[in-house]
């Protein structure tokens, strides 16, 4: 096989689902995990708050799965929802057997809530629960002689039936072609079974929290190679992050507020969210973000106050030491001042659609994580269900995996990238001002509160730059930032057709020609 480096099982992302998923396959099989930069750059170690579990005397999984259900207005599919709670307790097991320092109250694991839980069920390591999981998953990986851990390698599309040397026709993946940033020379990596843990597509929208590398590689591959893709326009907006003009992607958690934070209206002080919904500040993310919106866009604020400085210095660094010392490296004292806060891009709740078993619609293909579509999430996630899923369902494609060895076959040959035919560009410009317009477009037309006529001029611009950079993509070598950028633009299309599509308000996507919630819950299915 031409300029082939083969393994087992191939993962595409090093973050919590695909690390979880190469453990849970290396005792086994030789795993190549490939990251996009560095191995911890991803959306794993950005995480603050925690991982959501049963773990508390009086706390049910009937309780955790009614206020994912309630969270997610309805579109979840409960034996998803059934299947991954009920995973919790033992996933968090493993976490702690990997060295995961999670916070302690005597004997037992601190506890913590966030908003839409009605107990509270959040493990975590003080405000940087992601950091810790990363660290601990990336130095067990590393450890393991059967896996192979390759930074800088970006992916560009997946390897199926149409690129192997004698067609065959089947739509059976076999790998990925990847650009390796040092060489910026194309690579082709095979497997028998390829796991896409690729995160999100935060990075479409102007403001977010997500990493930079957040540009929705898994989902849009994944559909180019045929796999249905859902319930993209459930974009899920973060109600706080920290407002400041150098530092436009902190995210100050969830926990603030499940801890006593209380949403201010700057210099009156006073306290809005119990006008708009009787849990106040710990209603779900998407009933917040709009609050904090609505009031934004009423009183023409730059942002809103987050203020839980009545709860004491002490309790406040305990809390939370990471959040505290960075706000105080650009002159908050969070515990004496309010926070400035706006909403942005937090998650996304659609994806590649997979089954309780991680398998997409093409044979040898699976999906974990923030790139897939599960039934978990429904129209909006609850705080902290989503490094549970990571675990999840990182665990269940590889448990598929070995159950079904036998059955997937051996890579044919497959053609190498053809790199003869193009040329390096000069005119590098093209792609950061497309990437800017991308995301301007998307945050004012796509954005919190939508209307058919912004879906209708966001989609416009969708076509004409989608034939600019095919054009472009066509004609010269392909870097990193063009990669990210075809991708950015597909991502975006299938979130502004998901949402033309939904005639509703529901969970996530709030229309203002739509207003009301339809009486059945029916998904957004796209099908290539």
């Amino acid at each position: 096989m031409p300029d082939s480096k083969q393994s087992d099982v191939l993962i595409i992302g090093s973050g919590a689902a695909g690390l979880t998923a190469a453990l849970n396959l290396a005792d086994r099989f030789k795993v190549t995990v490939l990251a996009k930069g560095g191995l911890s750059e991803g959306s794993t170690a950005w995480a603050q708050g925690g991982i959501a579990a049963v773990l508390e005397p009086g706390d049910t999984f009937e309780s955790h799965i009614e206020d994912t259900m309630v969270a997610g207005a309805g579109l979840n599919d409960r034996a998803t929802v059934e299947f991954v709670v009920e995973s919790a307790p033992a996933a968090i097991e493993r976490l702690a057997a990997l060295g995961v320092p999670f916070n302690m109250d005597g004997d037992a694991r601190h506890l913590t809530r966030e908003g839409g839980h009605s107990h509270r069920r959040i493990v975590h390591v003080d405000d940087a629960t992601g950091w810790a999981v990363q660290e601990a998953l990336t130095r067990a990986a590393a450890a393991h002689p059967n896996i192979t851990l390759i930074p800088d390698m970006v992916a560009i599309d997946l390897a199926t039936g149409r690129h192997e040397e004698r067609y065959s026709g089947s739509g059976h993946v076999w790998g990925v072609y990847a650009v390796n940033r040092a060489t910026g020379r194309v690579e082709l990596y095979t497997a028998r079974a390829t796991i896409l843990a690729t995160g999100g597509a935060g990075r479409t929208y102007l403001f977010s929290t997500a990493p930079r590398g957040a540009t929705g590689d898994g989902i849009a591959m994944a559909w180019r190679a045929g796999c249905r893709v859902s319930n993209m326009e459930f974009m899920q907006f973060h109600p706080t992050c920290l407002y400041n003009l150098e530092v436009k992607n902190f995210l100050i958690t969830e926990a603030v507020r499940g801890e006593g934070g209380h949403l201010l209206i700057p210099e009156t002080g006073y306290r809005f969210m119990p006008d708009f919904d009787d849990r106040a500040e710990l209603a779900p993310r998407d009933i917040v973000a709009r609050a904090i919106d609505h009031e934004i866009k009423r009183l023409g604020l730059d942002y809103v106050h987050l203020d839980i400085s009545h709860k004491g210095p002490d309790f406040v660094k305990e809390h939370f030491p990471n959040i505290y010392e960075k706000l105080m490296g650009l002159g908050i004292d969070m515990t004496k001042d309010p926070i400035p806060v706006v909403p942005a891009q937090h998650y996304t709740c659609g994806g590649v659609v997979i089954d309780l078993n991680g398998r997409t619609d093409l044979p040898g293909l699976y999906a974990a994580g923030e790139c897939s579509e599960s039934g978990l999430h429904g129209a909006n996630r609850l705080a902290s269900n989503s490094l549970l899923e990571c675990f999840v369902f990182g665990e269940a494609a590889a448990k598929h995996i070995n159950a079904h060895w036998d059955e997937l076959p051996e890579p044919p040959p497959i053609r190498a990238w053809d790199e003869s035919r193009v040329e390096d560009s000069d005119e590098e410009v093209v792609i950061k001002q497309n990437w800017t317009e991308i995301r301007r477009f998307m945050w004012n037309y796509v954005g919190i509160v939508r209307t058919t006529k912004r879906l209708e001029r966001a989609q416009h611009r969708i076509r004409l730059l989608t034939e600019e950079v095919n054009d472009y993509y066509g004609h010269f070598r392909v870097t990193p930032d063009l990669i990210e950028l075809r991708n950015l633009l597909q991502t975006a299309d299938l979130i502004v057709r998901s949402a033309l599509h939904r005639h509703e308000s529901r969970g996530l996507h709030y229309t203002l020609d739509y207003p009301e919630m339809l009486p059945d819950a029916i998904d957004t299915v796209l099908i290539p």
